[in-house]
């Protein structure tokens, strides 16, 4: 699912970069670009960070169920 319509980011691409390391919303902006135009994806894509860093700290494989 689209998290960031601006900048055309999906929930699988914050879980993958959570993957690489993104820990907070400031390291999503700066890899992904949310929240640098109108800002209304941060509490969406805050949400789906604090899942992937769940999943990761679970050892699961999680991945967005598929819109």
């Amino acid at each position: 699912m689209y998290v960031c319509v601006c900048k055309a980011v999906t929930d699988r691409q914050i879980h993958q970069a959570a993957r690489d390391g993104a820990r907070t919303l400031g390291d999503l902006r700066r890899q992904l670009g949310v929240t640098t135009d109108c800002g209304r994806c941060a509490s969406c894509a805050h949400a789906c960070l604090k899942e992937a860093r769940q999943c990761d700290a679970h050892g699961a494989a999680c991945l967005p169920l598929a819109a």
